[in-house]
């Protein structure tokens, strides 16, 4: 090759460089999003939104340089299956879900495609990954209860009720998290004076029959554990402990803004922020088996006076006091 023709050559190809370096920078990557609650849910809004200002703060941009292909399964065993399909078939680069029930079948769906969960209660009991410290596999994320949580409840909900005896433990069968959740609060119960009794939770119908039976004896109380099915039929469940006049806890903060009487739990919100720091983190090129999985820092107790009042509770001074916030 003449000298002339190999300095126009290394010229042009100099020149395309730039081009070639922004066209990847440029390249719009595809995360999935398998999520419980409804798009337009206004908790669910509330969540996308604090995940989407987390990312955008890192340099991503829906429409520009990232796109969200969302999926919602209301807590339905065959749509999750399903959804977690079409999400996988859609070669995402990685994959961000809440909750144990959509981990699982997510891993089933693929070994390759990093996953990013939230509200996970416990990700090494699940089989979700190998420890907190190394996940090892394809998944990681936040996990939002220990199990002493759940004596907690059952500790705050006789505070506000001492009358109580017997407590309904409404739980998901299928969560994976939800044997070892029932199994802290039947350790503490004696200890309380009080009979913890499982109530299942497949649909609406099993949610209402069991509740309702339940609350033909006195002294009940309610424990709300946390799952997918718990939130998509929170006004169902807020509206049955009215109707029946059970005192009841639940794990987050929207249960009481709905009009329930407490809730111990995370804030979720921080969580989907934090999820948002790890996307960007796999986008980047790290592995999701070198993140460690990490815990919630922020808990709240969050009080309705106006539900403790209707149910002719006195809510202790003491318990006023360590609340968060109390909603008049």
């Amino acid at each position: 090759m003449r000298r002339r023709e190999f300095i126009t050559l290394l010229g042009s190809a100099t020149a395309a460089w730039p081009l070639a370096v922004r066209a990847q920078a440029e390249r719009v990557r595809r995360i999935g999003a398998l999520m419980f609650l409804a798009a337009d849910d206004p908790e669910s809004k509330i969540y996308i939104a604090a995940f989407l200002q987390q990312l955008q703060e890192l340099g991503w941009s829906v429409g520009h340089n990232v796109q969200i292909d969302y999926r919602s399964t209301a807590g339905n065993a065959d749509l999750i299956r399903k959804y977690a399909e079409e999400l996988i078939a859609r070669a995402p680069d990685v994959i961000l879900t809440a909750g144990g029930s959509h981990v699982g079948p997510l891993e089933q769906a693929t070994r390759t495609v990093p996953i990013v969960f939230v509200q996970v209660a416990d990700a090494v009991g699940g089989g979700f990954v190998n420890s907190l410290a190394r996940p090892g596999g394809n998944a990681t994320g936040f996990t939002n209860f220990e199990y002493d949580f759940s004596g907690k409840w059952l500790e705050l909900l006789k505070q506000i009720a001492p009358l109580m005896t017997r407590a309904a433990v409404l739980r998901d069968p299928a969560n994976p998290s939800g044997a070892g959740q029932f199994g802290a609060i039947q350790a503490v119960a004696q200890s309380f004076g009080v009979e913890a009794i499982p109530v299942n939770m497949r649909d609406a119908g099993e949610i209402e029959r069991g509740v309702n039976d339940f609350a033909q004896k006195p002294n009940g109380g309610l424990i709300v554990t946390p799952s997918s099915l718990a939130l998509v039929n929170r006004e169902l469940i807020v509206k049955l402990a009215a109707q029946l006049r059970l005192p009841a806890i639940y794990p987050f903060r929207f249960f009481v803004s709905g009009g329930g009487l407490i809730s111990y739990g995370p804030d979720v919100v921080d969580q989907y922020r934090h999820a948002a720091g790890y996307v960007d983190r796999i986008l980047k090129g790290e592995k999701p088996a070198d993140l460690p999985v990490q815990q919630s820092t922020k808990v709240a107790l969050v009080i309705n006076s106006k539900t403790a009042k209707a149910l002719g509770l006195d809510v202790p001074p003491s318990l006023l006091a360590r609340a968060d916030d109390v909603i008049e």
